[in-house]
C-alpha cells in the first residue's frame, strides 16, 4: 500500500508505457508485496487505500479492477489504470487457480448475495437506474447515447446486463436509463456489484441526491421501492416493467416451485417404473419365444446339412462308378481295334493263288474296313459318352442346387404344415361344436357341417402329402450325408500321399509328439545317447496311450453340462511332469485329449482333415478348394489346357 502514496508523488506515465508498468505491478502482486486477500471470502483493493475501507467479494473486486483499468475517465491516472489492470490479471490467473475454477471463493451463484436485507423491497426483475447521461439539443429535441452502447460498456466491466432502456419524454432523451439484469440470483449479484462499483466511485444514489443533480459523469444504483413509487419518468417506467418484491418472497416462491416440480417428477418416475416393468415382462416373453424359434431353426439347419452331405456322397460315388465303366469300355474298344489291325496286316501279306481265294481276301479286307469304320464310330461314341459323363456331373450339381431349394421349400412347407394342423384342429373343434348345437330339423347347420367335413378331408389330404414329401427329403439328405463322408475319406486318403507342409493336410489325431522327449532327454542325460532314451520313452508312452484300461479322465460340471476333462492328479501324468517337465506333460496331455475326442473306444491313431493355419478340423469345402488350387498350379507348370 505504501507504493500507492509513492506513485502519487511521481510523475504520471504515458499510454505507451502502461503495458510495461502493468507487468511490473503484476510481478509485485505475485511476489506478495501487496495483500489482496484479507480473509477466507473477503478481498481488498491495495490501490484504493485512500477511500473508505470496505471488503469486496472476489467477483466484486474483479469487476472493480476491470472497470477502473478500462475506464475512460480523466480522473484516473495512467498508473492507477495500469495497477488495476495488473490486479485484474492477478485475480484471474493466480487467485482463480488457487481457489478453484468456480471463479473465486464467493458464494454459489444459486444463492442470494451476502450483505443484502432479505426484507428490503426491490424492483423485480432486477433493474438498475442510470442518470446524468450526457444529452444535447438538436432540432428542438434532446438526444443521447444509445442503450446498446451503454449495455456494451457495462458488459465490458463485468456487470452482464440483458438490455438498457433509455427513457424518453416529450422533450426527447431524459438523460436517464433503466438497466435490466437477469431474473435469477446471478442477475442480483451483477446488479449489486453494479451498484457497489458506482458507490465506490462516489457516483451512487446518495451521491446523486447530495449533488442536487448537478454532478459530473454517470450515477447509478439498483431500483428499490422509493424509485418504484416516485412520480417521475423513472418510477413510471419501473411500474410498467416490474413489481416490488423482497428477496424472502422470491426465495419462498422458488421453494414452492421446486416442491411442486419434485412432486411432479416423483409421479412421472412412478409411471415410468410401471412402464419399465411392463416392458421387462414383454421382453422376457419375447426372449422365450425367440429361443424356441432359434432351437427349431437349428434343428432344421442340422437336418438340412446332413441331407446335403448324404446327397453329395451319393453323387460322387455314382459319378465315379460311371467314369470307371466308361474307362473299361474305352480300353476294350482299343484292344479290339489293335487285334483287327493285326489281322488286316496278316491278310495283306497273304497271296491268293486263285480267284476264289483272292475274292475271299477282298471280302475279308472289306469286312476289316467295315469293322475299322465301326471301331471309329465306337470311338466317337466313347467321346460322346465322356461328354455325357461331364454333363452328368453338371446335372448332379444342378440337382444339388435344386435339392437346396427343395429343402428351403420344405422349411416353408413345414411352417405351412403346422398352420394346416392348427386349421384342421380348429375345423374339428368347430365341427364338434356344431354337432352339439345342431338340431335334427335344422338343414342349414347340416349343410355347414357337410361343407366343413369336406374342407377337413381336403386339409388332411394336404397334410399327408406334406408328410410324404418331408420323408422323401429326409431320405435324400441321409444319402447325401453318406456321400459326403465317403468323399472326406477319399480326400484324406489322397492328401496322405502328397508330400510337403501346407495349411490344409492330414493330421494323425492322438499321435505323440517326440520333439519334447528329445529336448527333455538332452537336459536330463546330456549328450550321452539322448536320442535312444527319447525313442524308448516315446514308445513307452505310446503303449500307455493305447492301453484301454488307463483312463486318466474325470467328469466335471461346466456351465450346467457334464464334461470329461484330464485328471491332472493321475499318478502317471504327475510322474511324467515331475521327471520330464511341462513340455512332455503337455504333449502327452494333447495326445490324450485327441484320442478321447476322435477314437475313445479303439484308442488308436486316426487320420483327420486338418486346417494347420487356424489349428482346427478342416471342412470338406476347404479340402476340395485346396486340391483344386494344387491341380491348377500343376496344370499351369505343365502347360496342360
Amino acid at each position: 500500500m505504501g507504493n500507492s502514496s509513492d506513485d502519487s508523488l511521481e510523475e504520471d506515465i504515458s499510454e505507451s508505457e502502461i503495458e510495461e508498468y502493468e507487468d511490473k505491478s503484476y510481478e509485485e502482486l505475485k511476489n506478495g508485496n501487496h495483500h489482496v486477500k484479507t480473509s477466507g471470502e473477503s478481498f481488498s483493493c491495495p490501490y484504493c487505500s485512500k477511500k473508505k475501507k470496505r471488503d469486496y467479494l472476489y467477483k466484486e473486486l474483479l469487476q472493480h479492477a476491470i472497470g477502473v483499468g478500462k475506464s475512460s475517465s480523466e480522473k484516473r491516472s495512467m498508473k492507477d489504470k495500469a495497477n488495476h489492470l495488473a490486479l485484474a490479471k492477478y485475480l484471474e490467473k493466480d487467485i482463480m487457480d488457487v481457489d478453484g475454477p468456480s471463479g473465486g471463493p464467493s458464494k454459489p451463484k444459486s444463492e442470494a448475495p451476502l450483505g443484502c436485507d432479505h426484507d428490503e423491497m426491490f424492483v423485480w426483475p432486477w433493474t438498475g437506474v442510470v442518470v446524468n447521461i450526457p444529452t444535447e439539443l438538436r432540432d428542438g429535441r434532446y438526444i443521447g447515447g444509445s442503450g446498446s452502447k451503454l449495455r456494451d460498456e457495462l458488459t465490458a466491466r463485468g456487470f452482464n446486463p440483458i438490455r438498457v432502456h433509455p427513457l424518453w419524454n416529450y422533450r426527447g432523451h431524459s438523460g436517464c436509463a433503466a438497466v435490466e439484469f437477469n431474473k435469477d440470483w446471478p442477475g442480483l449479484h451483477n446488479a449489486m456489484s453494479f451498484e457497489k462499483e458506482y458507490e465506490a466511485d462516489h457516483h451512487g444514489k446518495k451521491d446523486w441526491i447530495a449533488s442536487n443533480g448537478r454532478g459530473s459523469g454517470l450515477y447509478a444504483w439498483v431500483a428499490r421501492a422509493d424509485d418504484y413509487k416516485a412520480a417521475s419518468i423513472i418510477g413510471e417506467h419501473l411500474r410498467k416493467i416490474g413489481d416490488l418484491k423482497t428477496i424472502s418472497d422470491i426465495m419462498a416462491e422458488e421453494a414452492r416451485k421446486q416442491s411442486k416440480l419434485v412432486s411432479n417428477l416423483t409421479n412421472v418416475i412412478e409411471v415410468k417404473n410401471k412402464h419399465l416393468e411392463e416392458m421387462k415382462r414383454i421382453v422376457s416373453e419375447a426372449s422365450v419365444s425367440l429361443n424356441n424359434l432359434i432351437e427349431e431353426k437349428d434343428k432344421l439347419h442340422q437336418a438340412y446339412n446332413e441331407e446335403i452331405r448324404k446327397i453329395q456322397t451319393s453323387a460322387r460315388d455314382h459319378f465315379q462308378k460311371i467314369f470307371n465303366d466308361h474307362e473299361k469300355l474305352k480300353l476294350q474298344l482299343e484292344s479290339h481295334k489293335r487285334e483287327l489291325d493285326l489281322r488286316g496286316r496278316e491278310l495283306e501279306k497273304r497271296e491268293a493263288h486263285n480267284e476264289n481265294e483272292r475274292k475271299k481276301l477282298c471280302e475279308e479286307i472289306e469286312k476289316n474296313v467295315m469293322k475299322n469304320s465301326s471301331l471309329q464310330l465306337a470311338a466317337v461314341e466313347q467321346q460322346k459318352a465322356d461328354e455325357k459323363v461331364y454333363k452328368l456331373a453338371e446335372d448332379q450339381k444342378k440337382q444339388k442346387e435344386n435339392l437346396h431349394r427343395r429343402i428351403i421349400q420344405l422349411e416353408k412347407q413345414l411352417d405351412a404344415k403346422q398352420a394346416l394342423e392348427l386349421e384342421i384342429e380348429r375345423l374339428r373343434g368347430t365341427l364338434n361344436v356344431m354337432k352339439h348345437m345342431g338340431d335334427d330339423g335344422d338343414m342349414e347347420i347340416l349343410k355347414k357341417m357337410d361343407s366343413m367335413l369336406k374342407v377337413l378331408r381336403e386339409k388332411e389330404g394336404e397334410l399327408e402329402d406334406l408328410e410324404a414329401l418331408n420323408q422323401t427329403l429326409i431320405v435324400k439328405e441321409r444319402k447325401s450325408n453318406d456321400e459326403l463322408q465317403e468323399a472326406r475319406k477319399e480326400l484324406i486318403s489322397g492328401l496322405k500321399e502328397m508330400s510337403g507342409r501346407a495349411h490344409i493336410g492330414v493330421k494323425r489325431m492322438g499321435e505323440l509328439d517326440n520333439k519334447p522327449f528329445h529336448e527333455a532327454c538332452k537336459r536330463k542325460y546330456g549328450v550321452a545317447e539322448p536320442e535312444e532314451r527319447a525313442l524308448e520313452l516315446c514308445s513307452l508312452w505310446e503303449e500307455f496311450l493305447r492301453d484301454s484300461e488307463w483312463h486318466p479322465f474325470k467328469v466335471v460340471e461346466i456351465e450346467g453340462k457334464h464334461q470329461g476333462v484330464i485328471d491332472d492328479n493321475d499318478e502317471k501324468l504327475r510322474s511324467v511332469r515331475d521327471e520330464l517337465g511341462d513340455e512332455v506333460y503337455t504333449a502327452v496331455r494333447t495326445a490324450l485329449i485327441e484320442i478321447n475326442e476322435y477314437n475313445p473306444s479303439g484308442r488308436y491313431i486316426i487320420s483327420e482333415l486338418w486346417n494347420y493355419g487356424e489349428g482346427r478340423k478342416a471342412t470338406l469345402q476347404e479340402g476340395v478348394a485346396f486340391i483344386l488350387r494344387k491341380w491348377k498350379t500343376y496344370r499351369d507348370k505343365r502347360g496342360i489346357h
